[in-house]
């Protein structure tokens, strides 16, 4: 049976195979694999980091992978209100109106 592709693979894979390699070999074969922080505890890092610099792109995704990873969505929500003090007003909005979306749609 045939291995399905990973969401990099789905994404860009026709298009960068290389940086679909970096992605799904680097970053989540190693750097999330690492002892030092759960699953968990990377998302919130993940999630943040990207709505502190307007990632929304990729915020979406992240979310969906923080409430798999075990974050309730009110935990989200208060990093992303806390965020909103040292990333701005706007980087907040866009996050929490992102995962107000996501929230709904499941």
């Amino acid at each position: 049976m045939a291995e399905e592709p990973t969401p990099a693979q789905k994404l860009i894979g026709d298009l960068a195979p290389k940086l679909v390699e970096l992605t799904d070999e680097v970053l989540f074969g190693d750097i999330w694999a690492r002892p030092g922080l759960s699953p968990r505890d990377r998302s919130l890092v993940t999630v943040t980091a990207l709505a502190a610099l307007g990632r929304t792109e990729q915020l979406g995704s992240h979310l969906r992978l923080a409430l798999t990873n075990g974050l309730a969505k009110e935990e989200l929500v208060e990093a992303i209100t806390h965020l909103a003090f040292y990333a701005g007003w706007p980087s907040a909005m866009s996050a929490v109106t992102r995962l107000k979306d996501i929230v709904e749609a499941e």
